[in-house]
């Protein structure tokens, strides 16, 4: 299996119904453009519409954590990324950056992923299908860098 290093989802234009009125992008649509990204991903893997309909096993995700480093606007166009940093046969720990066209980063997404079987719901282990494609993907990721902003908290500095 040939898998690119960060896995890079398509493109997409940011919408007239995405902006705020401070006229920038809103910070709901960062997450969704961070969740588009992640479905690429998983399709990569197996988790597509079908899995979930015919096993009724899915992703959830248990916690999230985005940076937003720079405004985007209206007609911008952006690609995210996703980088699987860690897994293990219930759970998946990935990285994500959203980059404008230009190449810069305007967000990152660090978020903690649980395999469910949904008749609980409840955190169930993956198949081994893919849990072999998932090894596969980490195997294409585990040489690349690893992020700076991994593992941040929020918290007001003291001086």
């Amino acid at each position: 299996m040939n898998l690119p290093a960060p896995f890079i989802a398509p493109a997409e234009q940011i919408e007239k119904g995405w902006i705020d009125y401070n006229g920038h992008l809103n910070m709901a649509y960062y997450n969704v453009l961070f969740d588009r990204c992640a479905d690429h991903a998983f399709e990569t893997i197996g988790l597509t519409p079908d899995y979930v309909k015919e096993r009724g096993l899915s992703f959830y995700v248990a916690e999230i954590h985005v940076c937003y480093l720079r405004e985007l606007h209206l007609g911008h166009s952006t690609a995210a990324t996703f980088h699987l940093l860690d897994f293990d046969e219930k759970r998946m720990h990935a990285y994500s950056e959203l980059r404008h066209a230009d190449g810069w980063v305007a967000a990152t997404c660090e978020a903690l992923y649980l395999h469910i079987d949904a008749a609980g719901p409840k955190v169930a282990p993956m198949p081994e299908p893919m849990l072999e494609k998932v090894r596969a993907m980490y195997e294409a990721h585990r040489v690349l860098d690893r992020p700076e902003r991994v593992g941040r908290s929020i918290k007001i500095a003291k001086t």
